[in-house]
């Protein structure tokens, strides 16, 4: 029996099914003693930031900083005083036991979150149900989720981050789930821990049974029930083929990938905070096409100080030398929120008050992250490239706010480089007058990712909407054939940073197209060199 779900980590993998079922049955009883029960229930809470902090500190030294920084913001939320205040007023106010407190403000701010438009914000009605979970199980006096055996694919409805950071590899060889999405955090620490994962199975999940044989292929997102000798013998072939394909990508490393215009593409890497780089070094990434700066600025109660953000700039292009390093300035907005900036609400937040718009209003903000740039900038080979720019009137004004900061700092006597300053190019109007935007520019990156949204009127995070979405339409790569068109006219590069640079079914387009850069996450680097060199 073959199902398929949403491939969400590579690996093609085989073991006995072991499901993994949460005990969510929590019984309500009446206390005569609230005050007493308040304080078993502070004496819970303190075990759980805890446990929390002591994983924040493991999922750092096992996943880097950025992916770390969720337990953060689970502590923060434990934290959280209206969270505590409603959960202690459950109790004093109703009599109930501590653990059917907790379980009804879950629900109480878990609905909250998941009726609200924001993307981001429906995340967090996960994170609230993760971090309320673990405290029922501290008050119930249970141990955090444990497995027996070896060679397992874990069967879950669903998995929290918090769960799936602390899978034994040597016990898990991959899992499969009824619920998730490829954007979300465990889809994410799958990835970060390479362990290969299907997710959305849905219904389908029921038609497993505990100690299955299964297959899980985590690139195509199959999974083989108990699948009969030929299909094994085809599983296995294609095992072998990927642990063959492996070694035979390690012959192109330190080739250069020249395009069939003959022009030299570099292939860079993506991070979203100093933590990545130890994965680039590895990736023989000719630099960084796309460092999400923004990803400073997530997870903390305050916005990151000037020498904050200078220190992890500083560090990035130490690391890199002499490559060349793309930091995109704050893209924060949309899906990305972060409550110290007060952000107004928006019926449509991705059309809204987003990246450079934010900068427009917190200009305040704008000029910390520019000064932290230049300051970094005699310690490499930066280029700052600015998000949803729209007009030639936008980044005459950057350009303008730019040589301000410069001036500001040659009076303090402080140094800096001048340096290249890009765009990316993720709207259909700026694509459309790339011609009067290359002028004005050094260098273009597509991103992809919000260009495939804007251009088909497709919100990339609502799940339904996205089943009509396609990066390969031909309005897309129209698009990206005009830009770079543009931009080569104008004697600048063009890049793509977004999604796409990673797919190996158009290396070939952006070859002919005269790409000249392509940034993606670092593990797909050597094979995308080894599609341009192949041709």
């Amino acid at each position: 029996m073959k199902l398929t779900g949403i491939g969400v980590s590579d690996g093609l993998v085989y073991g006995k099914v072991q499901f993994f079922h949460k005990d969510e049955l929590v019984v309500c009883h009446k206390v005569k003693d609230t005050d007493a029960e308040i304080k078993r229930y502070e004496k819970a809470l303190a075990k759980a930031e805890a446990e929390l902090e002591a994983l924040e500190k493991k999922a750092n030294a096992d996943l880097g900083e950025e992916e770390a920084m969720l337990f953060e913001v689970h502590r923060m939320m434990l934290e959280d005083a209206d969270y505590n205040d409603t959960i202690k007023s459950h109790i004093k106010n109703e009599n109930l036991n501590a653990e059917f407190a907790v379980f009804l403000t879950r629900d109480e701010f878990a609905s909250m979150f998941s009726a609200m438009d924001d993307s981001y914000m429906k995340e967090r009605a996960a994170d609230v149900k993760d971090v309320s979970n673990r405290l029922i199980r501290v008050l119930k006096g249970e141990s955090e989720v444990s497995l027996t055996g070896e060679h397992i694919i874990l069967a879950a409805d669903d998995l929290a981050p918090s769960e799936t950071a602390q899978l034994d590899k040597n016990v898990v060889l991959g899992f499969i789930t009824a619920k998730g999405s490829d954007t979300s955090h465990t889809a994410i620490f799958a990835r970060t821990r390479r362990i290969p994962a299907v997710v959305g199975l849905g219904d389908a999940l029921k038609r497993i049974n505990n100690g299955d044989n299964v297959w899980v292929d985590g690139a195509t997102g199959e999974i083989f029930v108990n699948p009969d000798e030929k299909t094994v013998k085809g599983l296995k072939e294609k095992q072998k083929q990927i642990e063959k394909d492996k070694k035979l990508l390690e012959e192109y490393r330190g080739k250069v990938a020249i395009g069939k215009q003959g022009q030299k593409i570099l292939l860079c890497a993506n991070i979203g905070s100093p933590s990545d780089l130890e994965e680039v070094m590895k990736s023989d990434a000719d630099g960084i096409g796309l460092f999400r700066s923004e990803f400073l600025y997530l997870g903390r109660k305050n916005e990151p100080t000037e020498d904050e953000q200078f220190e992890a700039y500083k560090k990035v292009l130490e690391t890199l030398g002499s490559k060349p390093v793309v930091i995109r300035t704050l893209d924060i907005g949309a899906d990305k929120q972060v409550d110290y900036l007060h952000m107004e609400k928006e019926e449509n937040p991705a059309l809204g008050v987003r990246a450079l718009r934010l900068c427009y209003y917190r200009k305040d903000i704008f000029k910390t992250q520019l000064r932290a740039l230049y300051r970094a900038s005699v310690y490499g080979n930066l280029n700052i490239m600015f998000p949803m720019i729209i007009s030639v009137r936008e980044i005459k004004a950057v350009k303008e706010f730019c040589k301000g900061v410069m001036d500001e700092l040659k009076k303090e006597g402080k140094k800096f480089k001048k340096v290249p300053l890009g765009i990316m190019i993720e709207t259909p109007a700026s694509a459309i007058i790339a011609d009067l935007l290359a002028k004005e520019v050094d260098f273009f990156s597509i991103g992809t990712n919000d260009l495939t949204q804007y251009t088909l009127a497709i919100d990339r995070q609502n799940e339904k909407a996205a089943t009509f979405g396609d990066g390969h339409h031909d309005a897309i790569l129209r698009l990206i054939k005009h830009v770079a068109e543009e931009g080569h006219k104008a004697g600048i590069w063009v890049g793509i940073c977004g999604g796409l640079a990673g797919d190996d079914t158009l290396t070939s387009f952006f070859s002919d197209a005269g790409i000249d850069e392509l940034s993606m996450e670092a593990t797909r680097i050597l094979n995308i060199k080894r599609k341009v060199i192949k041709g």
